[in-house]
């Protein structure tokens, strides 16, 4: 479980977070929403301690993030894969170079070309997180090769390599046409289901919304305004909230 309590934070005169607390649930697919600006970002990097708060504090299953050693930090990092919203692929590497990143970067594996176990086992590890985003075989392809829906895979199949406990997605249906983006979604409740994995969205898209949340939590500012299921959402009266739905459905 992730639980975040009274946080606050700010960046020179510009107040951020006010105050966000929020807790969760180990295996549910909660969705962040809000206006650009209203500190989501801010809000997920502190949950993996790129930021520090200034008063509140994260935890995650009992530790809190901001009293962690620089060691203590890293083994934290690793239960967490990230979606990146453009994908942050790298366009010199191949899509199984790029896949195989976080275990380099953990050291778990050095190189991937050539022979020897180890490096048939990454390249089958690859293979299998592949054959999940819907993308067997296409691992000697570089990104430029790419539409931007498979770009997207590929970026989750990276999340996925290091068999995280928790994934984050920043935008995943961003500049994505409706049919790829309905394929995203439901990706992003496959895994959760087959995975049993946490997952925290921040998105824009309504449909988004819809199609994958357990629960919504609204940023407005520099609090969470409201938390509850995508239906009480979207039947609430509020006008914040109902201002924020129409302007993101337009």
């Amino acid at each position: 479980m992730i639980e975040i309590n009274n946080l606050h934070k700010r960046f020179n005169e510009n107040s951020v977070l006010n105050g966000v607390s929020l807790k969760i649930d180990s295996g549910e697919t909660i969705v962040i929403v809000g206006r650009s600006g209203c500190g989501k970002s801010v809000l997920i990097k502190h949950v993996v301690g790129l930021l520090y708060p200034d008063s509140g504090y994260v935890k995650v299953e009992d530790q809190t993030v901001n009293e962690l050693s620089e060691e203590e930090l890293y083994k934290l990092r690793r239960k967490f894969g990230f979606l990146f919203q453009g994908a942050a692929l790298f366009d010199s590497m191949t899509v199984e170079e790029n896949i195989a990143l976080p275990l380099v970067e953990s050291g778990q594996a050095s190189v991937i070309s050539g022979n020897g176990s180890k490096k048939n086992e990454i390249k089958k590890l690859i293979e299998e997180k592949l054959e999940m985003v819907g993308l067997p075989g296409i691992q000697k392809l570089k990104p430029a090769e790419l539409s931007g829906g498979m770009k997207k895979r590929v970026g989750l199949a990276r999340a996925l390599i290091t068999n995280p406990d928790y994934i984050f997605y920043d935008e995943p249906t961003t500049g994505l046409d409706p049919i790829m983006a309905d394929s995203i979604d439901n990706l992003i409740k496959e895994l959760s289901e087959k995975l049993s994995v946490t997952s925290v969205v921040v998105t824009h898209d309504m449909y988004s919304v819809k199609n994958v949340a357990d629960r919504v939590a609204m940023m407005h500012e520099g609090k969470i305004y409201f938390a509850g299921t995508p239906q009480q959402f979207i039947d609430s009266g509020d006008k914040v909230i109902t201002d924020f739905i129409k302007r993101t459905e337009v």
